[in-house]
């Protein structure tokens, strides 16, 4: 282990950004699957040398981490979700390298669906989705592991059912109170789960990619509520805690979730002039739709035993 720099307190990481893969795997019946990634790579390793003695025999090379990924996708002959993908880098890099201590894996999965011509499943055809599906992976060389999955930008809008009232007023309180009101977001939220060695995460195929359709359904099934119906929101802060509850009261093996959900205006529109009070009164029907400024909502949930 190489000594601390003398008087100082060193620490240090280095890794490979934005390193974008693709990947195409074809089943027996010639139906293609696709995905693209972006992957960043951080390792922490003995390489103090590097640093402080103009040695960089123990330097894990970012170029190097580069090539493992696109070698490491081409390894995998059959299709894997972004979580398995990021745990198979991360397993690499800890126990390939002696001098590497902890890898940090994060992945941004490009959201390409599949495309359905006159109702059916094109065989190799892909359209650009809208949100994106993440996951970070924290390995020790140990096996300790810590995993999180994600969504970003899961816009999400209801034109009504939802309401703002009783809030703190003052002399620079403008906003009026409302019950009728339309509730716009763009959802990024991070889950964490509860497995805490590389032994207990489950090896079934394609399980964290399940996971992460089931966990965006209830996400989104919350904040609008039954098809009919719907559901009355009094504020993104209680609809945002009733998303995240459901999620921990559904999947025992997640152990916190953290919400983030910009409040996006669709202003009313009431035109006037000094002449004409009516030019166009508002009806709850044209709106301003406008995202700066915004508000900035955003809290976690975890169970009492959480690591968070």
């Amino acid at each position: 282990m190489a000594s601390q720099p003398e008087g100082f307190n060193f620490e240090q990481m280095h890794g490979k950004q934005r390193v974008r893969v693709a990947r195409v795997w074809k089943n027996k019946e010639g139906r293609h699957f696709f995905v693209e990634w972006n992957v960043n790579i951080s390792l922490l390793s003995d390489c103090v040398n590097a640093y402080v003695h103009d040695d960089n025999s123990d330097i894990v090379a970012t170029d190097t981490m580069k090539n493992t990924v696109y070698v490491k996708a081409k390894e995998c002959s059959e299709q894997v979700s972004v979580e398995e993908f990021a745990i198979l880098l991360a397993k690499h890099f800890t126990s390939f390298y002696h001098q590497v201590t902890h890898a940090i894996i994060n992945i941004v999965e490009k959201p390409w669906e599949r495309v359905y011509i006159d109702g059916q499943p094109h065989e190799h055809g892909f359209k650009l989705g809208s949100e994106k599906h993440t996951a970070e992976v924290i390995l020790k060389k140990s096996g300790v592991i810590q995993l999180t999955s994600g969504v970003e930008g899961l816009a999400l809008l209801k034109t009504t059912k939802s309401g703002f009232e009783g809030y703190i007023r003052d002399q620079y309180t403008a906003l009026p109170e409302t019950r009728e009101r339309m509730l716009a977001t763009e959802v990024t939220a991070s889950w964490r789960y509860a497995y805490e060695s590389l032994s207990s995460v489950p090896q079934k195929p394609q399980f964290f990619t399940d996971r992460y359709l089931d966990v965006k359904k209830d996400l989104v099934d919350t904040f609008y509520g039954p098809p009919k119906e719907g559901v009355y929101s009094p504020s993104v802060q209680n609809t945002l805690y009733l998303m995240a509850k459901s999620v921990l009261n559904r999947f025992p093996d997640i152990s916190s979730i953290k919400l983030k959900m910009p409040n996006i205006h669709f202003l009313p529109v009431n035109l006037k002039n000094k002449d004409n009070q009516t030019i166009v009164k508002f009806a709850d029907d044209v709106y301003l739709p406008t995202d700066e400024p915004h508000g900035s909502i955003q809290a976690s949930l975890s169970r009492f035993w959480s690591k968070m």
